[in-house]
């Protein structure tokens, strides 16, 4: 039930995902009409104005809830939802449980860098954190980029103001000096208009920070898009040349496109979640549904559980 375009649009997602072999199961009312696909009832829904923490322990019945609560108990192997992202993560925490030493959980967003992808944690879990947070941000950004983007030595850099050391507000100021004896490969500071030039393999900042670029991005990019699709569409020229740089626009759109990756990974838990795009289409849910799927293929959470203890202890002796 969670997104703004209704279940029909999710419903239409994931039997997308299903047609390549993807069990999918949805959870939501009894009478929705699936399609042939599994439901399990969930007879409440948690709003988007609805405080999380209070919404997950009052409506344990929620489709959201109840999806997470799957993946806690081992009936499901990843759970995808495009609703509320603070009961996501209030879910995840209470059904679902933390990975051990694992202060918070963070969204980590694979950003298509024109030099190569990066990983941009936290994107919005977060929205008040600590130094101490954001160093395990970036260890789990560091491991998520070797294990899964196959990145050797992933180089960290923290998202502020200026390059400089001495530029950011205090919790950036406190977190360099953390980062810069973390033992990970920390190269300083970077600046927001670099996130799409390939800033750093992991770029790591506080969850409201990270939220707000990323949005900004993703707007940013949408607009251009469709002022260039209107522009070519304009005149007769400008038509004649849309068709010969066809291909290269498509490439480009699939690559920018914020649909085409669907979700992003709420790393830190037990169980695998993928948080949608609360506006996503039925392709945004597809692409949602298979990168979880991915996910539970490459064990991003196996891995994680192995790795994470180790990266930690060491960066603390």
């Amino acid at each position: 039930m969670g997104g703004d375009r209704g279940p029909a649009e999710v419903i239409a997602g994931a039997l997308e995902a299903s047609g390549e072999g993807i069990d999918v199961v949805l959870y939501g009312p009894p009478k929705l009409d699936t399609q042939g696909l599994e439901l399990v009832a969930a007879n409440e829904v948690i709003e988007m104005h609805e405080k999380p923490a209070d919404a997950v322990r009052s409506k344990p019945d929620s489709s959201l809830v109840a999806a997470c609560r799957a993946v806690g108990a081992h009936e499901a192997d990843a759970v995808v939802s495009g609703g509320n992202t603070g009961a996501m993560l209030a879910a995840g925490l209470l059904r679902i449980r933390r990975l051990p030493g694992v202060l918070r959980p963070a969204i980590a967003v694979v950003v298509p860098a024109r030099s190569r992808p990066s990983v941009l944690i936290d994107s919005g879990a977060n929205a008040d954190a600590r130094p101490e947070h954001l160093v395990q941000f970036a260890h789990m950004g560091s491991v998520f980029a070797e294990e899964i983007l196959e990145v050797l030595n992933p180089e960290v850099r923290l998202l502020s103001i200026g390059e400089e050391p001495e530029k950011g507000n205090q919790l950036t100021l406190e977190t360099y000096g953390l980062l810069a004896a973390s033992g990970l490969n920390f190269a300083g500071n970077t600046e927001a208009r670099d996130l799409l030039r390939g800033a750093a393999d992991v770029v790591v900042t506080d969850g409201f920070t990270g939220n707000i670029a990323l949005k900004l991005l993703e707007g940013t990019i949408g607009e251009l898009l469709a002022e260039l699709r209107e522009e070519i569409r304009s005149t007769a020229r400008g038509k004649l040349g849309g068709l010969l740089i066809r291909p290269a626009a498509r490439r480009l759109r699939t690559r920018l496109d914020p649909d085409t990756y669907g979700g992003a990974y709420l790393l830190g838990l037990r169980g695998l979640a993928v948080v949608a795009h609360g506006n996503s289409s039925s392709r945004a849910i597809a692409n949602a549904i298979r990168l979880a799927a991915r996910g539970v293929e490459h064990r991003v959470v196996e891995r994680l559980g192995e790795r994470l203890p180790d990266r930690v202890a060491s960066a603390r002796s």
